[in-house]
């Protein structure tokens, strides 16, 4: 993911890659509720809590996290604040979550020890927030993608602290930055800590994978789609559900501006909404969206 420093700005678009026209249904939910998920290195960390509606009292209903892009290095959680409304219209629990972003001494490492984290601690809070534990979605943009998908399919060392899981049971990715072992940007801020394949989404595919919807476009630079449909193909073959849904013509997070995919961000209206109907069908094909 070639990232330009222009690039940052654009994102506070891209991060929202929800930014339909909102129905009143979404334009009418209650501000997010913040709580601090984790405190690390002097910094507070938040979670941007946004409540299911119509949910039925004493039956838990699903959550979903949803983690911003931004090359990693800049965005914040309200970038995601539209998906989770709508989200949260469908029923679940939606949580905008705040992840440290890379300088001087961050990297990506830390990011997804933050992605993990807040995993933990959604399911930590699954009485008081009435959700149920093992129906927790994870949706990422870009870079987020990167997080959500890295989290669900690698294995790190103690994975379960106080017997709390710190996987998503569920892939919701937009553009998302998947083969990072031949992202030359992502190797940069990396520094040296490591291999890159041993963070990558791409290198560790496979049966234990969550089942996952990819939305990408197929004139993607950034993340391109042939890393998409690797991703796709190591899961099936493996005997897990990916579900690709690509878009013709169209570049980073469905920008019809092929020339220039890191400036003047200028995504297909009627692509977005239908990738966006697209991941509120795979939450209901797997039981996270029930009907009424």
């Amino acid at each position: 993911m070639k990232l330009k420093i222009s690039f940052i700005f654009v994102l506070t678009l891209a991060g929202a890659v929800s930014a339909q026209t909102p129905t009143p249904k979404v334009a009418n939910l209650p501000e997010p509720r913040a709580y601090v998920y984790r405190e690390t290195g002097g910094q507070k960390l938040q979670a941007f809590v946004f409540a299911p509606q119509g949910a039925v009292p004493g039956k838990p209903t699903a959550a979903v996290l949803l983690f911003h892009g931004g090359g990693w290095i800049a965005g914040s959680a309200d970038w995601t604040f539209e998906a989770a409304r709508r989200f949260a219209a469908h029923g679940l629990l939606a949580a905008s979550i705040d992840y440290r972003l890379v300088n001087e001494t961050i990297t990506p490492i830390e990011a997804l020890d933050d992605t993990r984290a807040a995993f933990r601690w959604i399911r930590s809070k699954a009485v008081e927030f009435g959700i149920d534990p093992k129906r927790v979605a994870g949706y990422g943009v870009s870079a987020g993608g990167h997080l959500v998908a890295a989290a669900g399919t690698i294995d790190f060392p103690g994975e379960k602290i106080d017997g709390t899981n710190s996987k998503p049971d569920l892939l919701l990715l937009w553009s998302p930055a998947l083969g990072v072992e031949a992202d030359g940007w992502f190797i940069k801020i990396l520094r040296n800590r490591g291999k890159a394949s041993d963070h990558s989404p791409l290198e560790h595919a496979g049966a234990s994978a969550p089942p996952a919807c990819i939305v990408n476009g197929d004139k993607d630079t950034l993340t391109p789609l042939p890393r998409a449909e690797q991703f796709r193909d190591r899961i099936i073959r493996a005997g897990g559900v990916c579900e690709l849904h690509v878009y013709p013509n169209v570049g980073h997070l469905l920008t019809r501006n092929l020339a220039d995919q890191e400036d003047n961000y200028d995504p297909d209206p009627q692509f977005r909404a239908e990738g966006n109907q697209r991941l509120i069908d795979f939450l209901r094909k797997h039981g996270f969206i029930l009907d009424k």
